[in-house]
């Protein structure tokens, strides 16, 4: 394989997905629609292309590339094109997987979808801003996309100062599986976290 033929990554951000998503593959009732909101430099996109889309299967990748607070010594440019390195060669190794990259706001992106999809995916990534009030509004916008039965996975749960609560996802996760209680099972409790909804 020559190097124009490699995936290329600078980061190792989804070791924890790595770990836990195989568990997680053998649950889904269908693999055909997949959302992820946060793709930075495409290593979760591939993951799942490579590993967890059927044949005939959609990947919608949502991310602005702008990164957030914790990006700020990230050149979002060169993720952005290492991104698009790495889907149109995930694509060329698996041309019957489709991925579709919409580059924009989350909120205005999920809101869209919303609109038009609600119920349609069976799995979905949440791994955009890390800040609560994004974090929240990433959770509660892209609900209504997933299918009953289906699984959303958060990222970085466990991530950042414990004393920096409005940093960091987890206070809003939590408060998501407590409001939504009645309406999911929990299926993953780690560094990510993982729910299944019920109804």
């Amino acid at each position: 394989m020559t190097e124009t033929e490699e995936y290329k990554f600078t980061q190792s951000w989804f070791d924890a997905g790595e770990q836990v998503w195989p568990q997680i593959v053998p649950l889904m009732n269908q693999r055909q629609r997949v959302l992820e909101v946060g793709s930075f430099e495409g290593r979760s996109s591939v993951w799942i292309v490579e590993h967890m889309l059927e044949d005939g299967g959609l990947l919608r990748c949502v991310d602005n590339w702008q990164g957030s607070e914790e990006h700020k010594d990230v050149p979002m440019d060169a993720a952005e094109k290492l991104f698009d390195h790495n889907i149109q060669l995930a694509v060329k190794n698996f041309p019957k997987r489709r991925v579709h990259k919409f580059k924009g706001n989350s909120t205005e992106m999920l809101s869209s979808m919303v609109a038009s999809e609600s119920g349609d995916y069976d799995f979905i990534y949440i791994d955009g801003s890390h800040t609560a009030p994004d974090v929240m509004s990433d959770i509660v916008m892209a609900w209504p996309l997933l299918k009953v039965g289906g699984i959303m996975v958060f990222d970085d749960y466990l991530w950042g100062d414990a004393r920096d609560v409005l940093h960091k996802p987890k206070i809003s996760i939590d408060a998501f599986v407590t409001i939504y209680g009645e309406s999911l099972s929990i299926v993953h409790m780690g560094y990510q976290f993982a729910v299944t909804k019920t109804k």
